[in-house]
């Protein structure tokens, strides 16, 4: 079975927080048979700042972002069983949908994969005008990182035949416990990029916190926040590339995730942090949201943080021997129930339901 996937990108996690979701999706999509095909424009300087090189496991096609190379990549469409257009690709969206469309061929699968879909819901509602409401119309799923029934049924509103979330996991391959790295000890690290709809929670649960602990040590990690006002015991070193994530994660007593202000109000969205943090054996804390206790229980495998003063509240209480125990339980959990072979898996039932004959074509493929 061919996939046809058009991301944002997959070699590059450089302003792409869905890098390790395609990544981690698409490993395990590759293992149990399926042939993808990844194509990414040439834009934001990703490909000057690439994470990986093009794996085994999925062929990367880069196009430049011309109208011409773009209808050449979407002209690929009708060779795929299944086609994925994501969302936030970077690159004339909704152009680029409407030639997905319409070149896929009438029996493939289409799917709409939305990795940031609490946003994409609230732009939709905003402006009813966009061309993305009718091409939803055009196809025969839609996927969700994240979002639970408030995006189920949001999409269902629209009028999709389906909408299904498959959740950010850990692939224990990337993200495991390794040694610490004196680059990033510190009591508290966050890493994210600055974006509108998160920098206002940065200020409450990270940088509020530590102006109230003047004493303890604070690492910021991510693009965008050269010009930002911080505390002096805020350390920020700037983009952080995903070969250093597990250093990152396990340096610090704890890390600290927020989730952008449309993911929290929603809720059911854990970020790909989450289970990075979890598979190093991190100490996490986060921001908290509805549905957490689906995927790491508070106060056993995971801090919940309803603010800042939280933030510095759990941090001042927390010892080295209860951040141990707190890592090693999220990652007994999330090695048990969220790993990308188990989203992958749900993929694979999801598809076989829709496409007639594709369990036989699949084990074929697998075997050679």
């Amino acid at each position: 079975m061919k996939i046809a996937f058009y991301g944002s990108s997959l070699l590059s996690s450089r302003w792409n927080g869905a890098a390790t979701y395609y990544r981690g999706i698409i490993k395990a999509l590759a293992a149990l048979g399926y042939d993808v095909t990844f194509y990414e424009p040439d834009v934001y300087g990703r490909q000057q700042h690439r994470d990986i090189d093009p794996p085994d496991w999925c062929k990367v096609v880069v196009y430049q972002p011309t109208q011409a190379a773009m209808k050449a990549v979407t002209a690929r469409a009708a060779e795929a069983d299944i086609v994925v257009k994501a969302s936030g690709v970077g690159f004339e969206d909704d152009a680029l949908f409407e030639e997905i469309l319409n070149a896929a061929s009438p029996h493939a699968l289409t799917i709409f994969w939305d990795v940031d879909a609490p946003a994409t819901l609230a732009s939709l509602a905003a402006d009813g005008d966009q061309p993305l409401r009718g091409q939803l119309g055009r196809v025969d799923l839609v996927l969700t990182y994240g979002g639970g029934d408030p995006v189920v049924y949001g999409y269902r509103a629209l009028g999709v035949s389906d909408c299904i979330p498959i959740y950010n996991a850990l692939d224990p391959q990337t993200h495991y416990p390794v040694a610490r790295d004196p680059r990033f000890v510190c009591d508290l690290a966050f890493l994210g990029n600055r974006l509108p709809d998160r920098e206002e929670r940065v200020e409450d649960f990270f940088l509020s916190a530590a102006e109230m602990l003047p004493e303890r040590t604070f690492l910021l990690g991510g693009s965008g926040w050269e010009d930002k006002p911080m505390s002096p015991n805020v350390r920020y070193i700037g983009h952080v590339g995903t070969a250093d994530h597990n250093a990152f994660n396990v340096s610090p007593k704890a890390v600290l995730n927020i989730s952008r202000a449309s993911m929290a109000s929603n809720g059911f969205s854990p970020a790909t942090r989450v289970f990075e943090a979890a598979g190093a054996g991190a100490c996490l804390i986060t921001d908290a949201w509805v549905g957490l206790d689906l995927f790491l229980k508070p106060g056993e495998e995971v801090l919940a943080a309803r603010d800042g003063q939280d933030v510095a509240d759990l941090l001042d209480g927390l010892t080295l021997a209860r951040a141990i125990e707190i890592g090693r339980q999220a990652r007994e959990r999330v090695l048990r129930e969220h790993t990308y072979d188990r989203r992958a898996a749900e993929v694979d039932r999801i598809i076989r339901a829709r496409v007639p004959g594709s369990a036989q074509g699949i084990r074929m493929e697998a075997v050679g």
